[in-house]
């Protein structure tokens, strides 16, 4: 049985996708990386899996929902490719439940959904993924950043690991470079919430001198709102209001059932 860190860092961490350029690296030599055999890391990555696509299911039995996967604009055959950060890598984002939901809903459609978020990144290294985009040509591109940028080193007033203008730059820099590369449609999403009580508790990010405010969040995902594409506001998905808690105890990442929310929230939007 894995322990508790080791099973987030595979929920979160995808060394294939941080490490491109390394042919073959496959579960044989990503297991160890974790302290993992191969039995067990294969095991782990389908158990998220699994997880993923009960979070479908249970969203699936809400009609509104159901309709609203019928409703998507996305074409029989069509690609739909991601890029982001952690909150769209993690094996249980919403990216992922998304997949399960149009494979359990429009199965005939033969819709592919292609994950290259990676945990950690900000817009400045997400601008080296713009190859990616000439070489998979999707139908639509879905686009979750800008939480990376706004980690601040030294405490709440320390600066920002990327400046306002430069996440700005970038994200305009991705998106007009990538419409060149392709046709695809551009659908962005704002970044989720943050508890800061939370941030301010984790004894990882204390004992880095990192933090987060959410005062910095809403302001990327303002600037998120001001692309010429659309955008799809999942910021107060996380916020919770039930019993389910929608941030895990990093007080940054989404839960399941926040990953739910923003899923649910963003087939909706997108559907209308």
């Amino acid at each position: 049985m894995t322990n508790p860190l080791t099973e987030k860092l595979v929920r979160f961490q995808r060394p294939e996708r941080s490490l491109p350029y390394l042919p073959g690296l496959g579960s044989d030599r990503i297991a160890p990386l974790f302290g993992l055999d191969i039995v067990e890391y294969d095991k782990l990555c389908q158990s998220f899996d699994d997880q993923a696509r009960e979070a479908a299911r249970a969203l699936l039995d809400d009609d509104a929902v159901a309709a609203a996967v019928d409703a998507l604009p996305l074409q029989p055959g069509q690609h739909v490719l991601a890029l982001g950060e952690s909150s769209t890598a993690d094996r249980l984002s919403w990216f992922e439940i998304l997949r399960h939901l149009i494979e359990l809903r429009r199965p005939a459609d033969r819709i592919r959904l292609s994950n290259f978020a990676i945990s950690g990144a900000t817009t400045t290294q997400t601008l080296n993924l713009l190859p990616v985009l000439g070489f998979n040509r999707p139908d639509w591109v879905f686009c979750q950043l800008g939480t990376n940028d706004v980690q601040r080193v030294g405490g709440r007033e320390g600066q920002r690991l990327v400046s306002r203008p430069e996440t700005e730059r970038n994200l305009r820099v991705l998106r007009d470079r990538g419409l060149v590369l392709t046709n695809a449609q551009w659908v962005w999403l704002t970044p989720t919430a943050i508890d800061e009580d939370r941030v301010a508790d984790y004894e990882p990010f204390r004992r880095n001198g990192i933090t987060w405010t959410s005062a910095d969040i809403a302001d990327v995902a303002m600037l998120a709102r001001e692309l010429p594409d659309r955008t799809i506001d999942v910021e107060d998905d996380t916020v919770s209001a039930g019993e389910a808690p929608l941030l895990l105890d990093d007080g940054v990442h989404a839960s399941v059932a926040g990953q739910q929310a923003v899923a649910a929230s963003f087939v909706a939007a997108l559907a209308d």
